[in-house]
C-alpha cells in the first residue's frame, strides 16, 4: 500500500501502534505530536517514521503544518485523527476550561486536520479518513462528560462525512477502542485494573497493535465498500447496535 498518511499523536501510545502498522503497510508515515519533544526525538531514531510538532486545536496551525508534511511527502491519502487528552472531573465541578481543553483538543482537531485534506482527496478519488474515537463516546462515562462528548461527536462527524465522501472515492470511519494497555492504563492501581479488566468478556486490556491493525485494515484499498461504520474494539465490553 503505496500510500502517503498522517497519524495525529502519532509518537506515544496507541498513535505511535497506529504508525507503525501504517508504516509496515507501505505507507509513508508523518507523525505529529504536541509537546513532549524527548518522546517524538526517540520515536523518530526508534522507528525512522518522520515528526512534526504543532497544535491540532489550532486551525491555521493545522494548514500550516499539513502543508509542510506535503511539502516532504506528497498528497496526504490517509488521515488518522488520534490526537487527544483527558481533563476528567465530574460535571458539577467541571470547569469551562476544562470542558474546552478537551472540545478543542479532541473534537475541534478533527475538523481542523481534515478539512485540509478531504478536498484534495475528493480531486484524486481516493482518501481514507480514521477517526479514533472511544468506548465512552458510545456508552458515556461518569467524570468524562467532556470527553465522552467529544468523542461521540467525533462518530457523528464520520457518519456525516462519509455520506460527501462516497461518490468521490473517499471512506471516513471510525475506530471506538476499549481499555487498551498503554503506560497511562497500566499505571493504574492494581485494585482499579483489575476491576476494569473484570468487566472486559475477553478478560484482558486491549493492545495498542490491535488498534494499529485495524487502522491498516480501514486504510486499505479493498476497504472501498465500508463508510461511516463505527468499528467497535473494546473486548466485548460494550456491544453497540
Amino acid at each position: 500500500m503505496s500510500k502517503n498518511a498522517i497519524v495525529t499523536g502519532g509518537t506515544r501510545g496507541i498513535g505511535r501502534a497506529i504508525a507503525l502498522s501504517l508504516k509496515g503497510a507501505g505507507c509513508s508515515v508523518a507523525a505529529t505530536y504536541a509537546g513532549n519533544d524527548e518522546a517524538a526525538a526517540k520515536f523518530k531514531n526508534e522507528t525512522g517514521i518522520s515528526v512534526f510538532k504543532w497544535d491540532v486545536g489550532d486551525y491555521a496551525a493545522c494548514r500550516e503544518g499539513v502543508a509542510e508534511v506535503e511539502s516532504v511527502q506528497g498528497a496526504t491519502d490517509i488521515l488518522v485523527n488520534n490526537a487527544g487528552i483527558t481533563r476528567d472531573g465530574f460535571f458539577h465541578k467541571m470547569t469551562p476550561q476544562k470542558w474546552n481543553e478537551v472540545i478543542r483538543a479532541d473534537l475541534d482537531s478533527v475538523f481542523n486536520m481534515t478539512h485540509q485534506v478531504f478536498p484534495g482527496m475528493r480531486e484524486r478519488g481516493f482518501g481514507r479518513v480514521i477517526n479514533i474515537s472511544s468506548i465512552n463516546g458510545q456508552k458515556g462515562q461518569a467524570g468524562q462528560c467532556n470527553y465522552s462528548a467529544a468523542k461521540a461527536g467525533m462518530i457523528g462527524f464520520t457518519r456525516a462525512l462519509a455520506q460527501e465522501g462516497a461518490r468521490k472515492g473517499v471512506t471516513v470511519n471510525a475506530i471506538a477502542p476499549g481499555y487498551i494497555n498503554t503506560e497511562m492504563v497500566a499505571a493504574l492501581d492494581e485494585k482499579v485494573l483489575a476491576g476494569i479488566v473484570a468487566q472486559i468478556p475477553v478478560g484482558r486490556l486491549g493492545s495498542a497493535e490491535e488498534i494499529g491493525q485495524c487502522v491498516a485494515f480501514l486504510a486499505g484499498e479493498g476497504s472501498g465498500f465500508i463508510t461511516g461504520a463505527v468499528l467497535t474494539a473494546n473486548g466485548g465490553q460494550y456491544i453497540a447496535a
